[in-house]
């Protein structure tokens, strides 16, 4: 099937490139073999608490959970965070289905990131350009019930692939990180801008230069609108957008922790931030002090330090809880206050590389390469839903997974050129 296709995949960047940290074959079977034979404790799948907000009855949740492979996958748990959950959580049941297919990018689409009220997304390509979408405009796809999507407006100014997106708290503003070491501000046009228009040049509200190699992650804080950027270059740096100087902070100046790969502000204390790298470890920052605070580190006995590469770090909104994306397969959680190993999951069959926490912090949606789409109930653990999204492309699928921040949309980004949005 997938060679059938292969004739209509879009031009793809070389392999080596774009991307961060791939095991070899070998490496990854090898690390597959290892970590079930050393692993105790198999993974659970209880018929109740697990499937509020995203499943329905019991018979749904037996026909979409096929787990396949994962059935003989295990974990090893530490210790386990209770997590408060709202009294009216039935409201939220739920089962997501793929809705609208984004098609114009030509190449990988690396990132996207939700408007935070509106309907409306912004994805970053392979391609050096990021699009605007509005999912209200829409046209019925050929042979399907989904609906295909066209974009509304092409966001033209970087010199290479496009790696990160973020948008403002207001909607208004994104910014972007590309190979070509810059992060480029934007002022977003509104979601009935006519996609025939006139170029309007206040759209780039301006450029910050700083980084010195690809910016692989950024994360923005609506408290102080303030931006992270991680990059290649191997800093961290804050900035605060408006001002003549816009760079307030660089992290991790000297590598003391090696390469960073992902960054979020902490979800509970906007005045930290945790920051991931290709050792494996996440480290938790006092942005004022510039200091390391905390030091989670994810390396087992035994492993390869490219087995704990870390792909991507969130952390949570509520909770003093980081967690983090492994190319091993793993999902690991862990305690901000100790640094702590809260709990470990082999969560997918191949690399994990996107990670999202839903708006109210019950549930947390991973992206892999092993083309699939999963949602966890964070209380217990478990695997509430499995979406298969994208194709394969040399070996990558899903490079980015997002929930709307105050809508019952979730979206993900994938090497096959196309971002799809479920409902």
């Amino acid at each position: 099937m997938i060679a059938d296709l292969r004739d209509d995949e879009p031009p793809h960047v070389p392999f080596g490139v774009v991307n961060q940290a791939r095991l070899s074959a070998a490496a990854q079977a090898t690390d597959r073999e290892g970590s079930r034979a050393e692993e105790a404790e198999p993974l659970t799948f209880p018929s109740g608490g697990g499937k509020s907000f995203i499943m329905g009855s019991d018979d749904v949740l037996e026909s979409v959970l096929g787990l396949g492979d994962l059935a003989d996958l295990t974990v090893s748990n530490d210790a386990d965070y209770s997590y408060d959950l709202p009294a009216n959580k039935d409201a939220f049941r739920k089962t997501w289905n793929p809705k609208y297919t984004l098609r114009s990018h030509f190449d990988g689409v690396r990132a996207l990131a939700f408007h935070p009220v509106e309907p409306v997304l912004v994805t970053a390509s392979e391609d050096h350009t990021l699009k605007l979408w509005n999912l209200q405009k829409t046209v019925p796809a050929k042979k399907s019930t989904s609906l295909d999507v066209e974009p509304i407006y092409t966001f033209r100014a970087h010199v290479g692939p496009v790696l990160s997106i973020v948008v403002s708290s207001s909607g208004e503003q994104g910014f972007s990180g590309g190979m070509d070491s810059t992060i480029q501000w934007w002022n977003i046009p509104g979601s009935n801008v006519d996609p025939y228009d006139t170029y309007d040049p206040s759209v780039l509200a301006g450029t910050f230069l700083g980084h010195t190699d690809a910016v692989w992650g950024l994360a923005f804080s609506g408290i102080k609108n303030r931006l992270l950027s991680c990059s290649a270059d191997g800093t961290i740096r804050l900035w605060n957008p408006p001002e003549k100087s816009p760079c307030v902070g660089t992290y991790n100046a000297d590598k003391e922790h090696g390469i960073p790969t992902s960054v979020d502000f902490n979800g509970c204390d906007p005045a930290h931030m945790v920051a991931s790298f290709h050792s494996g470890n996440a480290v938790i920052y006092d942005l004022e002090t510039s200091q390391a605070t905390t030091v989670m580190s994810s390396l087992a006995e035994g492993t390869l330090p490219s087995g704990n590469h870390i792909n991507r770090v969130v952390s949570h909104p509520t909770l003093p809880v980081t967690i983090t994306a492994h190319e091993d397969r793993h999902i690991k959680f862990f305690d901000n206050k100790s640094g702590k190993l809260i709990h470990a999951m082999v969560a997918h069959l191949d690399a994990v590389t996107s990670l999202a926490v839903d708006p109210n912090g019950i549930y947390l949606m991973s992206g892999s390469h092993d083309c699939s789409i999963r949602l966890w109930n964070l209380d217990s653990k478990t695997c509430v839903q499995e979406i298969t999204a994208h194709r394969k492309k040399s070996d990558e699928s899903i490079y980015d997974v997002a929930f709307h921040p105050s809508k019952a949309y979730i979206a993900s980004a994938g090497a096959d050129a196309l971002a799809k949005v479920f409902v």
